[in-house]
Order: C-alpha cells, then structure tokens, then sequence
C-alpha cells in the first residue's frame, strides 16, 4: 500500500449544500458531527450548510467552523470505508484546525468554539474596507516579495499564501495591495487582482488576533496527534502541546507555506493526496506544485471508490 496524505481545505471551499450528496446515506453521521457543533454555537450550522437562509455562511465566524465540520464529518465517513492509515495530515489555514481534530489532538467541540471566535478576531483586527488580499500569478516568489516590499511604503503588505508555483497571495493594508497589484501588472504577472474577501488573513495586520488567539488556546486541552501534521507556517512537525499552539498562534500572521508543505509530502514518500473538505481547491494547487503526486477529492459518495482505486 502507498503511503497517502490527507489534506483539509481552507476557507474559500465552502458553499451552500455541499455536503448534500452525503445526506442520504451517511445522515448519522452528519448529525453526530453538526448537532454538538450547533450547540456550540448556539446556531443551527445544518441549517446553514444546506440552506444558508439567513446568507451566514459567508460571515466568518460561521463560515470556519461550517468548513471544518464539514470536513471532519467526510473524514469520519472515510474512516468507515477505508481501512489504510494516512501517514500524514495537513491543512490550508483553517484546515490546519481540522486536522488537529481528526488527529485527535483537539477535541471537535473545542475546535469549533476556537474557530469561531478566530473568525471574529480577525474580523475585528482590522475595519473591513481597510485590509485587502490580492492573487498574483505568474511572477517568482522572489518577485512577488520584492514587489511587496516596494509597497510597503503604502502600508504594509507581504506574501500571505505561497499555493502553487508562480501562484503567490498578498496580503494587507488595501492602499498597500492595490499598489502590489500595479506592480506585478507592470512586471508581467499573468494575473494580478482582488480577492473578494472581508479580512486580510496571514500578514502582520493580525497580531492583535494571534496574540488574543494565544490567550484562547492556554484554556484549550491539546494532545499529542496520532497522525503527523505539517503545519503551514514551518513545515514541521511537532507534538508538543506548547509547540502546537505556538504554531497556532503563528500561522495567523505567518504566510501559509503551501508548496513547501506538498513538496515535504513527496518527499517523505507519499504518492497519494486526499482532498477531504468540500471542493476541489487543493488539489488544483497540487497538481500544479508536484507532478510526482497523484490527487483524488472526497466529493461525493463515488468519489470515495475512485480514491480507494488509486490506493490500490
């Protein structure tokens, strides 16, 4: 058997229904997942999965613990039907939270309140309209940072998502940004543009939300993970609990380093990753970083067969 990864997504692969395919066959399930994540949040996050009446899935604070349930109830799905052991777990920025939770690092409830109050931190680090996150693609990371640099002197702005090779995310100050982008159209960068998003996550404007973070994850219980993980702003792996919420606290304001993360995966032999979230986010980002690793996404039922094909 090879060795296989199994990667959590980020904020930005929610949508409304999608876990319906899921619904018929694996209700139990969903409902041991989304009942006590409800509870906590004394909200019906279901309903807001499936339905989205009152339009909560975009505000963030519903929006991270939607993804992470949603992610964790496809995970223990996967558990039902595949008897092989992932030998390493990551996640994209809110996806590093999920995998701590299947890694029984944390525990889900836990989790949940966790995120949901990192969505309000973050909200309330900086004034929406003030911060900006932008896509630049086609030009080195160097340049990219280079570039930043130039335009610190609007604000500050710097590399926020390293996701693919020549696919850089800034982030920061919107004046700051909006000069990063002129700079990278007059560079040559295939793509230079906004990201239609509230907070200007990964860059120095969230200390204020990483620091009041930190004091949250003190009053948490973290274990040792039974998997490793890759974390996303060192590409280690740790099993402290200190050093876990250290890593918490950092990738906040840190960059996400993405194609480190997968290219350590190849390297540590695995040959196999395993989109467990809604979307096809990450596997996109792969394809382009490790022509070497071979991708599949747990989007509905059949997919699961279509991954375990591949295992085989």
């Amino acid at each position: 058997m090879e060795k296989y990864a199994i990667l959590f997504p980020g904020q930005g692969s929610q949508s409304v229904g999608m876990l319906d395919a899921f619904e018929a066959d694996y209700a139990t399930v969903l409902g041991d997942v989304f009942r006590p994540a409800s509870n906590v949040l004394n909200e019906d996050l279901w309903a807001i999965v499936s339905r989205d009446n009152q339009g909560l899935l975009s505000q963030t604070q519903y929006t991270q613990p939607a993804l992470l349930a949603a992610s964790y109830a496809l995970w223990l799905i996967w558990q039902k039907t595949v008897k092989a052991k992932p030998s390493f777990l990551a996640g994209h920025s809110l996806g590093e939270y999920t995998a701590l939770v299947c890694a029984e690092a944390i525990v889900f409830e836990d989790a949940i309140a966790l995120v949901s109050l990192r969505g309000r931190l973050m909200q309330q680090a900086v004034p929406e309209g003030v911060g900006a996150m932008a896509a630049i693609v086609g030009l080195s990371d160097d340049a990219v940072a280079a570039l930043c640099q130039r335009a610190s002197k609007e604000g500050v702005v710097s590399p926020a998502n390293y996701n693919a090779i020549g696919q850089v995310v800034i982030s920061g100050h919107k004046e700051a940004v909006l000069y990063a982008i002129e700079q990278a159209k007059i560079e040559g960068a295939k793509i230079a543009k906004l990201l239609e998003v509230s907070v200007p996550s990964h860059c120095a404007l969230m200390k204020p939300a990483a620091e009041a973070l930190g004091d949250a994850l003190e009053r948490i219980a973290i274990h040792a993970p039974r998997y490793p993980i890759i974390h996303n702003a060192s590409v280690d792996i740790v099993e402290h609990p200190d050093d876990i919420r250290q890593r918490l606290v950092e990738q906040l304001y840190q960059p996400v380093r993405w194609v480190e993360t997968v290219q350590r995966l190849v390297a540590e032999g695995v040959s196999l990753g395993v989109e467990c979230g809604p979307g096809n986010v990450l596997t996109g980002l792969n394809k382009r970083i490790e022509k070497n690793l071979k991708n599949v996404m747990l989007k509905d039922p059949n997919s699961f067969n279509d991954a375990i094909k591949e295992m085989t």
